[in-house]
């Protein structure tokens, strides 16, 4: 680990001499290329030379060991010498941490998908609540959020809801989303009082770009229709709305949220690209090891995550066994403990793992 550690402090005082190179200045590309870089190592090396600092304290407080010291003077180079042990643990864990490697999707944005799945309207009421809890989530972290497409039910849910998440490390958080969620309560049209359960599936993928994902022209089927509203009545009687389908995948969007068929294609070719680098990138971790994958689940869809019980005040994330008594704050956005604890759970697993190879 310190050798690594060590070529990198030495690229981090390389990129500072490039940096201040002329021909680099005078490179936007490489400029911008270096920065970055530059930009990635600067937190791991100040704690590498923290670390190094402390080490070093720690021979010379050693040595002095090696002296005849009277009674308080040895008391204090003791005290010293397990200041700077712990010193050394807590910096040692914190270079672990740094030096897992980052999720190249985490400063994206997302293209947030919730349908509801079993359950008729109740899943459907339940797949509002969740967007509303996402929005409020992210209207918290500072983000904007915009509806690209939604099937809205009678009674105020949706069948089905896409929308677009922008802001900084957008993915790193809400990557934790992916999967099925249900939810445990009585619904509105019981009159017997018996709880129901029903779920609701949510995906969250990273938004890609123009040069990630070239989508050819000849491959998009573009069909246009008119916008409808809860239970298909027409909305707007324009030939507005747009749907894209991929024809070498099979993957089909669409969008009707915006009067303007060109704004509507915009918004729906962001889509089919992120679906599209999504399943691409899923084809390609399928042949990667199966032991490197998050031990906070595969992110596949139909994994069940979290449970919702409204009688009990309860949410439960079965991935981690997190269970807390604050349904109605969690609804209200207030994610933050929830997120952290899998974000810690995914370092330790992935710090286990290197510790292990």
């Amino acid at each position: 680990m310190f050798e690594r550690l060590q070529s990198m402090e030495e690229r981090y005082e390389k990129l500072n001499q490039l940096l201040a190179d002329p021909n680099v200045i005078n490179d936007p590309g490489k400029l911008r290329k270096y920065s970055k870089e530059q930009s990635d190592l600067q937190e791991i090396v100040a704690v590498f030379r923290k670390y190094k600092q402390a080490d070093s304290e720690m021979i010379d407080a050693k040595s002095m060991l090696d002296e005849s010291l009277d009674e308080s003077m040895n008391a204090m180079v003791h005290e010293e010498i397990n200041r700077l042990d712990r010193e050394l643990t807590e910096l040692k864990e914190q270079l672990k941490q740094l030096l897992i490697p980052k999720d190249p999707n985490d400063d994206r944005n997302v293209i947030l998908e919730i349908r509801g799945a079993a359950g008729g309207d109740e899943a459907a009421l339940f797949a509002g609540d969740l967007f509303r809890m996402y929005s409020r989530y992210a209207e918290q972290q500072g983000w904007k959020t915009e509806v690209i497409d939604a099937s809205p039910n009678e009674i105020g849910g949706f069948k089905e809801i896409v929308c677009m998440i922008s802001g900084k490390g957008a993915f790193s958080k809400l990557k934790y989303e992916n999967g099925a969620q249900r939810v445990q309560r009585v619904p509105e049209t019981e009159s017997g009082g018996r709880i129901h359960t029903s779920t609701a599936t949510v995906a969250v993928l990273p938004e890609a770009q123009e040069v990630e994902v070239e989508l050819n022209e000849k491959d998009i089927r573009v069909d246009r229709f008119a916008s409808s509203g809860p239970g298909g009545q027409s909305v707007n009687t324009t030939m507005s709305a747009i749907r894209l389908t991929h024809i070498p995948t099979g993957i089909v969007v669409s969008c009707q949220e915006e009067r303007s068929q060109i704004k509507n294609k915009e918004k729906a070719m962001k889509v089919l690209r992120a679906r599209v680098y999504d399943k691409y990138q899923k084809e390609a971790q399928d042949q990667y090891d199966s032991t490197r994958k998050s031990a906070v689940g595969t992110g596949d869809r139909s994994e069940r995550i979290r449970t919702y019980n409204f009688s009990q005040n309860r949410v439960t994330d079965h991935r981690i066994g997190l269970t807390l008594h604050q349904l109605d704050q969690v609804l209200n956005g207030k994610l933050d403990d929830i997120i952290h604890a899998l974000i810690l759970n995914e370092q330790a697993k992935k710090i286990e793992q290197a510790d292990a190879g």
